[in-house]
């Protein structure tokens, strides 16, 4: 299963998609209908096909993904600065759309170094085990190479007796426990205490004070000796608690600040643990987890994912969690509509991070965790998950404000051919009229402003506020541009070249307006930046070689640039009515209650 190969989901590249498609389905018609009008026009074919070429190339907009793309990977070298290895580029947006991280204690809210604490003697032991009796079976149980990281702990702290084994069982991550026969020595397990000792009910003395040990925050095992030889299979009838193990995990330091800060992005925390409730609840406290008191036992979880949902709403907690069940939430939590990030280190955190919103793994953790999840924090520091969802904010806010560039060309490109095919005139733009229009007003300014700082959180419905904002603007572009062409070409003396050139004029200015729209709130760098394409574009209308190859012989009748001023001032107040109706706030991201 972990094997499976699955794409990261990107609201950008979804949106993005979308809007060529439709772009591609409007395209077919539009080109079919300038092409009909412009052929119908008195003249000869080959002066009316660069209009029709200028046409169909103005309504592509071919830069919007190149420069998506090129955010994606600009933010993925900077993270990649931070010690965050980028496994897949979409998932530096993810992190910035997660309002729900979903952590393990061992590794992340913990260094993930387990280290041995103390033995406590079973009181009511009717064997009477001793001590060195005990900590002998600990060194020998803690001897074992395959053993998991407690089990190395327990060697580091006990000598190896070198007793001779005769079974083992592996520790299942489904069981809890694990065990041990040795020759001339009893059978010995070690594992969760309400796992391992299943009799007498949760009052029994065994599981109440292992109870009381884990509410201090300590990871707490039993260990119980049997005569039977041990299988994988169930527990043997002859188990005697013997004693209990207590370990300790050091919060890493950075983990308090982390999750304040996740707390006040509005970003909810849940903790799955496999440990005893009791010790996960004590460790999250102590790491600052907003509500850890509300803590819920996983063994008790329903299977059903929407009373599964319900439990996840208001609880923050969760101890002896397994594997598939920590996979269940992370899918239950996504059918409430939360984005979800999963963060890990071990093998059994694989299939909840592969089915996360965004998986994250440590560079420490297991080779499979590594492999199946979208992010690698490389160094293992947890305090790097707030640059990378700024990252991840500044590529949401720019390429929703450089699509807003493109698709607006788009809108009015589609706008000109279609009212000029319907109304049969001659198309007034030629090639070069949209290269130096697009390269000033978009190609230029998007490259700069792709990269820029932005610090925007984040909203969902990328494509709804692009089109709110497009459409509009570029309606009114195309407007106020057919208008001046309309009302100019009729001027005595006014040829169509002289027309076009002018009304090219009205197109430019209002490309600029929507670039400084969009440029806003204005710094001294996206000043500078629309400053100096308004200055480009006075270049070339100064120069008379550039004015006579961008074909921009601008008329010199007073009418003419009356009526161009006109358009060009009624067309920047159009503007900034429709960007003040599409800028109203359309609603924060849903949140998970607490």
């Amino acid at each position: 299963e972990a094997r499976r190969f699955t794409v990261v989901k990107s609201e950008l590249q979804a949106g993005t998609n979308q809007i060529l498609r439709w772009v591609t389905y409007a395209l077919v018609p539009t080109v079919a209908l300038l092409l009909w009008s412009q052929l119908r026009l008195p003249g000869k074919t080959h002066d009316k096909l660069p209009g029709v070429v200028a046409g169909v190339v103005a309504m592509v907009p071919e830069g919007l993904v190149l420069l998506t793309s090129f955010a994606f990977l600009l933010a993925a070298r900077g993270l990649a600065k931070r010690n965050v290895l980028v496994q897949e580029l979409p998932a530096v947006e993810g992190l910035a759309r997660v309002d729900v991280v979903c952590v393990d204690k061992t590794g992340t809210v913990t260094e993930g170094i387990i280290e041995f604490r103390a033995i406590e003697l079973c009181a009511d032991s009717d064997r009477g085990v001793e001590r060195p009796e005990v900590e002998g079976a600990l060194g020998a149980l803690g001897a074992d190479e395959y053993g998991n990281a407690t089990m190395h702990a327990i060697g580091k702290a006990f000598d190896d007796p070198h007793w001779r084994r005769r079974v083992t069982v592996a520790f299942s991550s489904s069981r809890k426990w694990s065990a041990a026969a040795f020759e001339n020595h009893a059978t010995w397990f070690i594992g969760a205490p309400e796992m391992l000792w299943t009799v007498g009910g949760d009052d029994d003395p065994v599981r109440v004070r292992a109870n009381e040990i884990a509410a201090s925050g300590q990871r707490v095992l039993l260990l119980a000796r049997s005569d039977e030889t041990p299988n994988d299979q169930g527990l043997p009838g002859d188990l005697v608690a013997s004693a209990y193990v207590s370990f300790e995990e050091r919060i890493r330091p950075d983990a308090p600040e982390t999750f304040r800060y996740f707390t006040e992005q509005g970003v909810s925390l849940r903790v799955l643990s496999g440990d005893n409730p009791a010790t996960v609840a004590a460790v999250a406290q102590r790491a600052g987890i907003p509500n850890a008191h509300k803590v819920f036992d996983a063994r008790n979880l329903p299977d059903d994912q929407e009373a599964l949902a319900e439990i996840l709403e208001h609880n923050v907690v969760f101890g002896r969690v397994t594997p598939h069940q920590k996979r269940a939430m992370v899918q239950a939590l996504q059918s409430r509509g939360h984005v979800v990030a999963m963060t890990g280190d071990g093998v059994n955190d694989a299939l909840a991070l592969k089915d996360a919103d965004i998986g994250i793994a440590m560079g420490n953790g297991a080779a499979a965790t590594r492999a199946v999840a979208q992010l690698v924090l490389l160094d293992g520091q947890f305090s790097r998950m707030p640059g990378v969802v700024a990252e991840g904010r500044r590529v949401i806010a720019n390429v929703e404000r450089v699509s807003n560039l493109y698709v607006t060309k788009t809108v009015y490109a589609f706008a000109i051919a279609f009212t000029t095919g319907v109304l049969r005139w001659k198309y007034p733009f030629l090639p070069r009229h949209f290269t130096v229009i697009s390269t000033l007003t978009i190609g230029i300014p998007s490259f700069f402003l792709a990269i820029a700082p932005n610090t925007r959180r984040y909203l969902p419905g990328f494509v709804r506020r692009v089109l709110r904002f497009t459409v509009p603007a570029g309606v009114v572009a195309a407007i106020a541009t057919l208008t001046c062409y309309g009302i100019v070409r009729n001027l005595a003396g006014m040829t169509v070249d002289r027309a076009a050139a002018i009304s090219a004029l009205v197109l430019m200015s209002c490309g600029l307006w929507v670039l400084l729209m969009l440029s806003r709130p204005l710094t001294m760098q996206r000043s500078a930046l629309v400053a100096v394409m308004a200055a480009l574009f006075g270049a070339v209308c100064a120069l008379p070689s550039l004015r006579k190859f961008y074909a921009l012989e601008l008329p010199s009748s007073g009418a003419a640039w009356l009526i161009a001023t006109s358009c060009m001032a009624v067309a920047v107040v159009m503007l900034e009515l429709a960007a003040g109706k599409a800028s109203r706030p359309a609603g924060d991201p849903p949140r998970i209650g607490t």
